[in-house]
């Protein structure tokens, strides 16, 4: 049997340093059983819409098998959920045990942070996009960000602003 190659950090693609399924993966094939049982199909059945074999299916909630961007797209409109459904519940210690986050090579530079998406739940952050959004010359899109970041990195002290003075009534129509 042909010998796999391995990475620099000694880890064979996508697996642990000692063989074991990236727990990533694994976590990915659990949420896919369990969707798939939830809705009652059995691993043929899914298989069968997917157009592969109820081994493939199992090797997938295994986490043996990788699953592919084309693949979770797939499996992910016949189970009739989000891709994101299959990262749903991740815990720090499994993304910890990732060889990617074990050996230290992440895409990101050290000086990036971590969009924190719970920032969308503010309704006035989601309206500052919209009319962002809504700009139509790229000049003034860019002016606008400049203005943003630079009252961004030179906080002043808070001030009570008139909603009523600043926002066009364009924009309130999505405050509703």
């Amino acid at each position: 049997m042909k010998e796999k190659a391995k990475l620099k950090n000694g880890t064979v693609r996508g697996r642990l340093a000692d063989g074991a399924p990236n727990p990533i993966d694994v976590h990915v094939g659990t949420q896919l059983k369990l969707r798939r049982s939830l809705l009652g199909l059995s691993q043929e059945r899914l298989a069968d819409e997917l157009g592969i074999t109820f081994q493939q299916v199992q090797k997938y909630e295994k986490g043996l098998n990788r699953i592919g961007a084309s693949r979770l797209w797939d499996l992910a409109q016949v189970l009739g959920v989000s891709v994101a459904y299959f990262y749903e519940n991740l815990d720090e210690n499994t993304r910890n045990k990732s060889p990617r986050k074990i050996s230290n090579q992440l895409i990101l530079s050290d000086n990036a942070k971590e969009f924190d998406m719970s920032i969308l739940l503010n309704k006035d952050i989601r309206d500052l996009v919209n009319a962002y959004a809504m700009i139509q010359d790229p000049k003034v899109a860019k002016n606008v960000l400049a203005l943003v970041v630079s009252m961004a990195s030179n906080p002043k002290e808070e001030t009570e602003v008139d909603d009523s003075k600043i926002i066009p009534d364009y924009v309130k129509e999505f405050q509703n």
